[in-house]
């Protein structure tokens, strides 16, 4: 069932010293996100001089919950709270994807990692930002349930 000793797996997580002297051996991490939620504006692509092209957009994602007395029932007032993420697309066939197709009200799934970096704004004040850099899935809702309808009639035709 296993391919690997418990032990040659554990080695991978946990930090450790190694036989030569002031050598340490990488343990590995992650850093993951997901996100499901609305587009805020249009993507608009920018490069930097001597750098590859980047797709920009904010994507919101909602979180609702009842506060009150009566939390367990369906009485009580509903909050919400809009959170507002900064996603970049670096990977040229999803940057390209993403240019093109995903648009304002949009609803997206990003897979992605989060970045924190600095920047210099107009008046030469150094400012934080913190960014999701899409990687490997950026899937656009529409498209898939477009996909499947498709799916369901083709499978109907078949049929008769």
């Amino acid at each position: 069932m296993f391919r690997r000793p418990v032990v040659q797996v554990l080695h991978q997580f946990v930090r450790h010293e190694s036989e030569v002297a002031g050598s340490l051996v990488l343990e590995r991490s992650l850093n993951r996100v997901q996100l499901l939620g609305r587009v805020g504006q249009d993507p608009v692509m920018r490069q930097v001089e001597g750098k590859n092209p980047v797709t920009i957009f904010s994507l919101a994602t909602n979180e609702m919950w009842r506060s009150g007395e009566n939390e367990t029932h369906q009485m009580g007032d509903v909050s919400q709270k809009t959170t507002w993420h900064r996603i970049s697309v670096f990977r040229p066939g999803l940057r390209d994807v993403a240019y093109q197709y995903v648009k304002k009200g949009s609803r997206i799934y990003v897979e992605g990692k989060v970045d924190y970096g600095e920047y210099m704004d107009k008046n030469n004040v150094r400012r934080q930002a913190t960014t999701i850099i899409a990687g490997k899935a950026l899937v656009i809702i529409a498209i898939l349930f477009f996909f499947f309808f498709l799916l369901s009639v083709f499978e109907s035709l078949a049929m008769l």
